[in-house]
């Protein structure tokens, strides 16, 4: 059997307001409206660093900031963004961990999984089924 390896789990959360609808919807979210969004990054690395941090967590937030800040106080509707594609929570987890994994990634450190939160109660994740080594 192989030996097992430890992996680091770091998550950090931003949050930003912005309207939306959902095209072709048939309910009450087919109007525009507007959420509180948040947006949680979780990230992964099979090593620390020299000062003991497998990434800085200001480094992550950064990124995720970064990445929400266009989309700040808007129609997410409006944006170059969603052009082609439905703002839904689960297109915005997917384009973000896409992102992300661009910015972050590298040998042994990865974005496992991004969740975006509508409320308190709803969320969409979006990660890949495995990884490749």
């Amino acid at each position: 059997m192989g030996e097992s390896k430890g992996v680091y789990e770091l998550r950090v959360k931003v949050d930003f307001p912005a309207a939306h609808h959902l095209t072709g919807y048939p309910g009450d979210c087919a109007r525009p409206h507007g959420h509180n969004w948040v947006l949680e990054v979780s990230a992964r690395s099979t090593q620390l660093n020299s000062i003991g941090l497998a990434i800085d967590f200001r480094n992550l937030k950064s990124a995720a900031k970064e990445l929400v800040a266009p989309w700040d106080h808007q129609d997410l509707n409006t944006l170059p963004d969603f052009e082609k594609i439905n703002p839904s929570a689960e297109q915005i987890a997917r384009l973000s961990f896409e992102r992300l994994s661009e910015v972050i990634n590298n040998d042994h450190t990865w974005v496992e999984k991004v969740t975006i939160w509508e409320n308190d109660r709803s969320s969409a994740a979006y990660f890949l089924e495995s990884r490749a080594k």
